[in-house]
């Protein structure tokens, strides 16, 4: 999401850093390519106009021109109309009303319309504790109905029983008392969709709404569909009043245009946003957050929440406490390499961090293979258990039954053990330094390879997260806190770090060429 934005937006704003005083000139130059990257990006030319001009107003003012870093105010400015233009405030979706709240689905076919409302009744069942009723009002497309019924099992959320014959306007009826007999907290109302915009379509919709008085209605429309998903929502929006936009396959959408076109244009807040075909891809849309991605910056706060989602705190306070005994057996390393597998791998870890944008390219030049992991986790796996607790005892012999168990190499294995080692007396290091983490983050840092678990973050800190700043001061354990010798403030430890074959990454597994 946004990759080449990010790309082109960070290049014309690190020449201005690097530079001294700034003239008007070279905030004229540097706003021309800012102008030219965003249209790139399939920004709306009315949306690019308006925010070059304001961040060139800006820039050329006395606090820029007497301020001590102008370079830095500039990419300032930016950040700060950057988050105007995407909303200034995270909105999520709104259940301030009566039970059962009904929540009106609308969008055309094909934009991911069924599965997001799967995808937001798992969210609103698991997350928020929410009784929730899925209803199919499809009447047109084939096995629409059947298809959020299977849905409803895959994600164990009810949905309302099909009766053949029934009109959209009937099953809303029938799905509003039964989630008012039923008990339920939420009604999520999944319309027909067309695959254009016509008067058929909207008609039908405004019948639903009518019936039904939804209390969001969510548009939902596909990102790679570029500018034509901006006028889609203008014609939801005349006919049906949309409070708030879901946009699926943003992780497919490298230019990020209809995102950052969209609440300008519409005067609509983005509430979510699919990330991937998993029930759980799907984020809030936080201006701060994007922003910060947009320009390189990093999200903590995304890191720590993919954390807190993926790590069991219990078995990774564990974990850690083993580690400062200096008790790191290969079962140990499996655990670590599936938690990172389950947050988005290498890239997906690092793509969060702050300081590490120059990084990813790279990552991407030495052809990073992610499923190393999995490989590394089926070596172990064909290890026995004396094995994987003391690793001693695997001689040639050994590691010859290993590699053909797990269709490897003795070389892998050699590779795997070696990084084992390395991992244990880093642990065992840190371990007799470091103190043990007992907040709602305890055992982030070793899960992550940090081996001293994630000590409590400092009140101030927490702050600096919520307004979208990347906090000073965090504790060691921490991503990017407390360790002055890696890049961007990694620990040299961290898998992948200090490696000798590419400054900062030759140490992680599977790093190289693929064989």
């Amino acid at each position: 999401m946004f990759d080449t934005l990010t790309d082109r937006l960070s290049g014309i704003l690190d020449r201005l850093t690097r530079r001294g005083a700034l003239t008007e000139a070279d905030v004229a130059e540097a706003m021309r390519e800012v102008r030219r990257a965003l249209l790139e990006a399939d920004v709306a030319l009315e949306v690019v106009r308006s925010f070059v001009d304001r961040v060139k107003e800006r820039a050329v003012g006395v606090d820029v021109v007497k301020s001590v870093t102008p370079g830095q105010m500039v990419v300032k400015i930016v950040h700060d109309e950057l988050v105007a233009m995407l909303g200034s405030d995270a909105q999520g979706i709104s259940l301030a009303a009566a039970a059962p709240v009904p929540i009106l689905m609308v969008g055309l076919q094909g934009s991911g319309k069924t599965t997001s409302t799967a995808k937001i009744a798992r969210r609103l069942t698991q997350r928020d504790k929410r009784k929730v009723l899925m209803a199919s009002l499809d009447t047109r497309r084939p096995a629409a109905m059947e298809q959020l019924a299977t849905l409803g099992k895959q994600t164990e959320v009810a949905t309302l029983p099909i009766v053949a014959g029934q009109t959209a306007v009937q099953i809303a009826r029938r799905a509003m008392e039964a989630g008012r007999l039923g008990g339920y907290d939420v009604v999520l109302l999944d319309t027909a969709g067309r695959t254009t915009l016509d008067e058929a379509l909207m008609a039908e919709v405004v019948e639903v709404k009518k019936i039904a008085n939804p209390h969001e209605v969510l548009l939902v429309v596909d990102a790679l569909t570029g500018q034509d998903a901006v006028t889609t929502a203008r014609a939801f929006d005349q006919a049906v009043g949309v409070t708030g936009i879901v946009l699926t396959r943003i992780d497919g959408d490298g230019r990020g245009g209809a995102a950052l076109s969209m609440r300008a244009v519409t005067g609509k807040p983005i509430k979510l946003v699919g990330v991937g075909e998993r029930f759980d891809a799907v984020d809030e849309f936080d201006p701060q957050r994007i922003a910060n991605r947009i320009l390189g910056m990093g999200d903590v706060v995304a890191l720590v929440e993919k954390a807190a989602a993926n790590i069991d705190a219990e078995k990774a306070a564990k974990t850690a406490e083993r580690m400062r005994k200096g008790q790191f057996d290969l079962n140990d390393l499996k655990d670590q390499l599936q938690q990172m597998q389950r947050m988005g791998g290498m890239s997906g870890v690092m793509s969060l961090m702050p300081g590490v944008a120059n990084l990813k390219k790279q990552m991407a030049g030495a052809n990073l293979d992610e499923g190393m992991f999995k490989r590394q986790a089926a070596i172990i796996d064909s290890m026995t258990k004396a094995e994987r607790s003391n690793p001693d005892l695997l001689k040639a012999s050994r590691k010859k039954r290993v590699a053909a168990g797990s269709g490897t190499k003795v070389e892998e294995i050699n590779k795997l053990l070696k990084m084992h080692r390395q991992m244990a007396d880093m642990m065992k290091m840190m371990g007799k330094a470091g103190k043990s983490g007992r907040g709602p983050l305890a055992g982030l840092g070793a899960a992550l390879g940090f081996g001293g678990g994630a000590p409590q973050i400092p009140p101030e800190a927490l702050e600096d997260l919520k307004k979208g700043k990347m906090p000073e001061g965090l504790p060691p354990g921490f991503p990017g806190g407390g360790f002055p010798g890696g890049p961007g403030g990694l620990p040299p430890g961290f898998p992948g770090i200090g490696g000798p074959k590419l400054p900062g990454l030759g140490g992680f597994p599977g790093l190289g060429k693929k064989k």
